[in-house]
């Protein structure tokens, strides 16, 4: 049996790295259990998303340490466009100069690359790579893990960082809400002839939201942007199947002409939407982070950014525990993270639904009344800066590591 750690945890991806990472700097020792081989995981075209990282999410990377080594990689985003269909009346929300910026956006490879490279250096973390679980146990003197290889994991803390469709919640019986979308993300990079200034666009469409996101330029100069086009499900083959200049064609549609001449710069990739919340998110000695705890539409590019802020509470409820004296696995620790996360996850993934829902409505009529109340916001600063507050993560309770 391997040395026992404070936690087993179960998914090495964004969340389940940064949590170990995360877990480091407040004295706890980890296990980290991935099936995939982290070359593959960085490999150039195996993963073409970009992830926009708030504010808040920012700070808790910089918190930890690798801030520095992501920050020449990424867009800040000064500001976000919000539109219907590029009607009229659209919302701008673009923060004082002394805020700083909406965000930044990141390619998920360089994030990817930039954990690894820290948590290789990283004593208190033990890495197990291109492993599986095959079984777990939990009791109350701890959890212990046998992987494919034979090894037996000891821990105080199991966490489930699977993702989505994560074995260990679902060997636990947690009940979890769910729902299809039937809608589908077309996700890749487009190289274009104007700058994008730092904008992000969010143009809504009945079919589903199509969103421009800004990516630094490239060391020539290149213009780029990444591109999340929901389309309905029954349309994606079709969508997908589209040539080269078809395809363009359609995007160069919809963009209004933002950006001028367009080219594809990135294999076109795409994902089934959908959403899930669980029940509850913990167990004995368990506990659920990111997607195995909620997954929301992407519309507002928060999944991961709630992910993060389930690593940032973790960590502070385990770091005051351990100054007590009380071990990871405690159950009163727990309690005190579900309390904390539960609400706010709940909120965020309901919001994200109702955006959705709101702007699928077809017709007219119900694309004047959203442009109105679009017009509104946009004429009261307060509402406005509520949502910029909410886009940067930094409104309610925030753990200590989010704060700047």
């Amino acid at each position: 049996m391997d040395e026992k750690r404070d936690l087993v945890i179960l998914g090495g991806g964004l969340v389940g790295m940064t949590l170990a990472l995360a877990a480091a700097k407040a004295g706890l020792t980890s296990h980290v259990v991935d099936k995939a081989d982290p070359a593959a995981l960085t490999a150039e075209g195996f993963d073409g998303r970009a992830s926009a990282i708030s504010t808040a999410s920012w700070n808790l990377f910089a918190n930890i340490g690798f801030g520095e080594r992501l920050e020449p990689l990424g867009c800040p985003i000064a500001a976000i466009a919000v539109t219907d269909g590029m009607k009229p009346g659209r919302i701008d929300f673009r923060p004082e100069p002394e805020e700083g910026s909406l965000g930044r956006m990141f390619a998920n490879r360089d994030i990817r690359e930039a954990l690894f490279a820290a948590a290789r250096e990283e004593p208190a973390i033990a890495w197990h790579t291109s492993s599986e679980a095959v079984a777990r146990e939990r009791d109350q003197h701890g959890v212990r893990v046998t992987l494919d290889s034979g090894a037996v994991l000891a821990g105080s803390l199991l966490v489930a960082a699977e993702g989505r469709q994560s074995p260990t919640r679902e060997e636990a019986g947690i009940a979890v809400a769910k729902w299809d979308y039937r809608h589908r993300a077309i996700v890749t990079a487009l190289g274009h002839e104007k700058p994008h200034d730092g904008v992000a666009w969010e143009i809504f469409y009945p079919a589903g939201p199509f969103a421009l996101l800004p990516l630094r330029d490239t060391a020539e100069g290149k213009h780029r942007s990444a591109l999340v086009w929901t389309v309905a499900e029954r349309d994606a083959a079709g969508v997908l199947a589209l040539g080269e200049r078809a395809f363009l064609a359609e995007v160069e549609r919809r963009m209004g002409g933002v950006f001028g001449a367009v080219e594809l710069i990135a294999p076109r990739m795409s994902y089934p939407l959908n959403f899930h919340h669980a029940g509850k998110l913990v167990d004995e000695r368990l506990v659920l982070v990111g997607d195995a705890a909620h997954g929301i539409h992407p519309i507002a590019g928060q999944g991961l950014n709630l992910g993060l802020r389930d690593v940032g509470a973790l960590v502070e409820v385990l770091g005051d525990g351990l100054r007590l004296g009380l071990e990871p696995g405690d159950a009163q620790l727990l309690a005190r993270y579900e309390r904390w996360r539960s609400l706010d996850n709940f909120m965020v993934a309901s919001v994200t639904d109702g955006i959705n829902r709101l702007f699928g409505i077809p017709g007219r009529l119900p694309s004047a009344i959203r442009r109105l109340g679009m017009g509104a916001v946009q004429r009261l600063p307060t509402l406005k800066r509520f949502f910029m507050d909410e886009a940067r993560g930094m409104s309610g309770k925030l753990p200590e590591l989010l704060k700047g």
